[in-house]
């Protein structure tokens, strides 16, 4: 079976590094984006089985990145993961995510929250 590709679109360069540590261990292929990357571009480009999503990143609105994905008929069906500091899950599931985890949050929820997510595809 061929690893589990998980997309990062996250601005936090500590974060950045921390997810990529943990999800490389976990045995995930992780790729991750530059902030002010074209992340629909970037969902074509590598075909994820998961993207996890800041619903804050420093230029851009992941909530609108996410209506931009759910839009576009190639690529609306990715899952995608959101997170943020503040309390917006009702808002990001409502809006088409797969899955939210408020930060911090420890590393055994985010990894058993990509594996349900990817296995419900």
């Amino acid at each position: 079976m061929s690893k589990a590709k998980v997309l990062l679109a996250e601005d936090d360069v500590t974060m950045v590094s921390l997810l990529k540590t943990l999800l490389k261990m976990e045995g995930f292929e992780v790729v991750a984006l530059q902030a002010d990357a074209n992340v629909p571009d970037a969902v074509r480009v590598e075909n994820p089985d998961v993207l996890l999503l800041d619903v804050h990143l420093s230029r851009q609105s992941g909530l609108e990145i996410l209506d931009e994905l759910r839009r576009s008929a190639d690529i609306k069906d990715v899952r995608v993961v959101m997170s943020s500091g503040a309390s917006v899950k009702e808002e990001c599931i409502r809006r088409g995510a797969n899955g939210f985890l408020l930060k911090p949050f420890m590393p055994d929820d985010l990894i058993s929250l990509l594996k349900q997510t990817i296995q419900s595809a």
